[in-house]
């Protein structure tokens, strides 16, 4: 009686290791996939690839300029907040060039440097501007990524997924992976050694 409510123990502790294996096998495939279209994609359309140093030439913030999303705007479209435009000159090819903060930035409006979260004009927003266009005058002197290709005449501060940022992506979904396996092949082995020692 005793032996068959170990064995029952011990195949329901088997299942739930089975299904927790599975299912941490199939999560950090769903991961997989979500980066796999979302950061993948973005990653390898960005052309700043290549890292520089960029000095400082001129910082100017407008205050609430006309900043249009894009060219084909009407001139009554426009950002509702101080638009911050930076210059450097890009030590690799000696340019005079406009800094923007990302890939996004640029996309979301090229006649500014540094696109606020927040859309709206606030004080919040403007000590903010303020306080980034300090930092630039502070530095002078800061990395940066161009395009080698040349497609891109400007340069970014920041690159959205670096490649030791895809590769912190990657990281826990392997994990969780490997883990999984784990849990599955010492499922798999304990049955094993139970019909085997049984069979004795």
């Amino acid at each position: 009686m005793l032996g068959k409510k170990l064995v029952t123990a011990q195949k329901r502790g088997e299942t739930r290791a089975m299904c927790l294996g599975l299912g941490m096998v199939a999560c950090s495939m769903m991961i997989y996939f979500f980066i796999a279209v979302t950061m993948v994609p973005t990653y390898n359309k960005s052309v700043w690839t290549t890292e520089a140093v960029c000095k400082l030439l001129k910082v100017n913030i407008k205050d609430r300029a006309l900043c249009p999303s894009s060219e084909d705007s009407e001139d009554g479209d426009s950002f509702p907040y101080p638009c911050l435009q930076v210059w450097v000159n890009l030590t690799a090819s000696g340019q005079e060039v406009m800094l923007y903060d990302n890939e996004d930035t640029l996309s979301r409006n090229a006649k500014c440097s540094y696109v606020p979260d927040k859309p709206e004009y606030s004080k919040e927003v403007k000590a903010q501007v303020e306080l980034i266009a300090s930092i630039f005058r502070n530095k002078q002197t800061f990395r940066c990524y161009y395009d080698p290709g040349g497609t891109q005449t400007n340069v970014i501060v920041n690159r959205l997924y670096p490649p030791g940022g895809l590769l912190c992506a990657f990281l826990w979904p392997t994990l969780m992976f490997t883990a999984g396996c784990l849990i599955i092949l010492l499922v798999k082995l304990s049955q094993y050694f139970s019909v085997l020692s049984a069979g004795q």
